[in-house]
């Protein structure tokens, strides 16, 4: 039963769109600025590195909280992934918004920061170099979605951890899809400190 229950708010938290509150505190619409996603990237583009950054903070913590609330709790490894999935599918398919949400590559990180902080620091460096050499957030998110399940994998090790990783590794990458077709056109916004 708590299992159940912390599955459901790990979901509901996941669902709070951190950037469209934001947004609209200072009196915009998020969903109709820029790219339309609800996430930091498109926040920090309309709305300022300030907006941006606590987006980033947000949905961040919607998915370290849980997996943190269920290691404190002792659960075992496959509802600590479990739990740390139902966040990150919170903030992709938020129940607030019709189950339409952000690309989730900020609260996957709190969910790997809470699982896996390692993984996620070499990850974070692969981002880094991906944005510093091409400029483009897309990019680096896309490339360190993808190899975040083989740096699970080497410094953590747990099947459920690897699964968990390897979906959210693959919603991410689907969530850039556009962004995907955009920088084959060579179209895709470059990113600008």
């Amino acid at each position: 039963m708590q299992e159940t229950a912390l599955l459901i708010c790990a979901y509901l938290l996941g669902s709070v769109p951190t950037g469209l509150l934001l947004a609209r505190s200072m009196g915009v619409n998020i969903r109709e600025t820029g790219s339309g996603n609800i996430g930091a990237t498109n926040v920090y583009r309309t709305m300022g590195r300030k907006v941006g950054i606590l987006t980033l903070i947000g949905d961040c913590l919607k998915g370290l909280i849980p997996v943190l609330v269920a290691k404190s709790l002792a659960l075992p490894p496959v509802w600590i992934a479990a739990i740390g999935l139902a966040a990150f599918l919170g903030h992709v398919y938020t129940v607030f918004l019709g189950f339409k949400g952000g690309k989730g590559v900020a609260t996957a990180l709190g969910v790997f920061l809470g699982t896996s902080w390692l993984a996620v620091l070499f990850g974070v460096v692969i981002f880094a170099v991906v944005l510093y050499k091409w400029r483009y957030v897309s990019l680096a998110s896309i490339t360190a979605a993808a190899l975040i399940p083989v740096l699970v994998w080497l410094v953590q090790g747990g099947p459920e951890l690897i699964v968990m990783s390897l979906a959210i590794a693959a919603l991410v990458i689907f969530r850039h899809h556009e962004n995907i077709a955009r920088l084959r056109a060579g179209t895709e916004s470059k990113f600008k400190a």
